[in-house]
């Protein structure tokens, strides 16, 4: 984080990267005295409610995120920065965005949680375009040019008003992750499958463990354990209407919707009260860590992992196994995860994983049988990807393995 003062008295002279907020309602002027080396600029979290033509003299400027201001509409003069790729506007007002407004580099664009009620077709004529979110917005139908987005692999389109499935995006080439959950076509069926409803006073919050877009775990313990149950538990407490994946009650239905697996974090109970909603699952032993890390700014939708993190080819193959299992448990029960990344994936010494986050789940039995097909393609493409970033991460000595080779074909296919 940055100040204004350093700002304005040059302290700042020559960064690559400018985090601002200070309530603004303007851009300073001296931001442009960073012309020849701002990359990244953020300037969330302020009273923005448009940006200044001079903003196009930021020629390096690569990555913009105003996320939480007071913008009613995307700027246009973000369509002049000729090397912006990364818009990020969650949290807004915007209603309108023009075929203007979209830079020639555009790869990354996120406008979660805004009042857009249309999209330009402009924006099939981006053709580097690789990730779109767009969840908690009020659109009624995606235009038909996103079917040029022929790059497009991962696009969340959850909590909006489309009338019907999008059936012109299931064809992309690369689309690999897609959330489209509550919407009027896509209503769920989470009561044919049930898990027991308790109150949130029967638990007792310890300390936080994590948290995420949607929600904040917690290590609890019950104040009278069910029997044939252990009294250590972790809870997931979902915040706000809108996440950047769609809406909170769908995830929860998702998690009851995918029933049991071995490779699942088990889900005991949960929570639907007015002031609370939450998940009760089983306290997930200390020996499992993060497979992987969340894409990087430019990754952009492919995993990180952590500096000389390596797998032997047995542990690839014995996770790439598990994972298969999982996904196709999930389809058994014709839901789509929507978020298949080693980043929401846990394991062991052993390579025994654990595998959850369904923020960005959708049922899909609502949908054609042409349509499930495609939703099926699309989620196997994510795991092919899976398994790629492992690969990826394999030790060198064995890369001439003939498991190595075999799992590099079914990967690339």
């Amino acid at each position: 984080m940055h100040t204004l003062a350093q700002l304005k008295s040059g302290k700042l002279a020559g960064s690559q990267r400018l985090t601002l907020t200070a309530d603004l309602t303007s851009l300073p002027a001296e931001i442009l005295s960073l012309a020849d080396s701002l990359e990244i600029l953020d300037v969330s979290n302020n009273k923005l409610s448009s940006l200044p033509p001079e903003l196009a003299q930021l020629k390096k400027l690569k990555i913009l995120f105003a996320s939480n201001n007071c913008f009613t509409s995307l700027p246009e003069v973000l369509g002049q920065c000729e090397n912006l790729e990364m818009i990020g506007f969650k949290s807004n007002q915007i209603r309108t965005i023009t075929a203007n407004a979209l830079p020639p580099k555009l790869r990354w664009l996120t406008l979660t949680d805004n009042e857009i009620e249309s999209l330009p077709a402009a924006l099939g004529q981006c053709p580097r375009l690789q990730k779109l979110m767009l969840a908690g917005n009020r659109l009624q139908v995606l235009p038909q040019s996103l079917a040029q987005c022929q790059n497009l692999e991962l696009l969340r389109i959850s909590a909006n008003q489309l009338q019907h499935c999008p059936e012109h995006i299931l064809d992309l080439p690369k689309l690999a992750w897609l959330a489209f959950a509550g919407n009027p076509f896509s209503q769920d069926d989470a009561r044919s499958v049930s898990v027991p409803d308790v109150p949130s006073s029967s638990y007792t919050l310890q300390h936080v463990l994590g948290q995420g877009a949607s929600g904040v775990i917690s290590k609890a313990t019950w104040n009278t354990p069910p029997p044939h149950l252990a009294r250590d538990i972790a809870v997931k407490i979902f915040k706000g209407e809108v996440t950047s994946d769609g809406y909170p009650q769908n995830e929860l239905r998702a998690c009851v919707k995918a029933g049991n697996h071995p490779n699942l974090v088990k889900l005991i109970a949960k929570v639907e009260e007015e002031n609370c909603l939450a998940l009760v699952m089983n306290l997930i032993p200390p020996r499992y860590k993060n497979l992987g890390q969340p894409p990087s700014f430019s990754s952009c939708t492919r995993d990180t992992f952590a500096d000389g993190f390596t797998l032997s080819i047995a542990q690839i193959s014995k996770i790439v196994e598990q994972i298969t299992s999982v996904v196709a448990h999930l389809h058994d029960q014709q839901l789509c995860h929507g978020d298949v990344y080693a980043h929401n994936t846990l394991f062991d010494d052993d390579a025994n994983i654990l595998f959850g986050d369904f923020g960005a789940a959708s049922m899909y039995h609502m949908l054609s049988a042409q349509q499930q097909s495609k939703i099926k393609t699309i989620e196997a493409r994510a795991l092919d990807y899976f398994i790629d970033d492992l690969l990826s991460v394999c030790a060198q000595e064995d890369q001439c393995n003939p498991q190595f080779i075999k799992l590099r074909k079914q990967s690339l296919t």
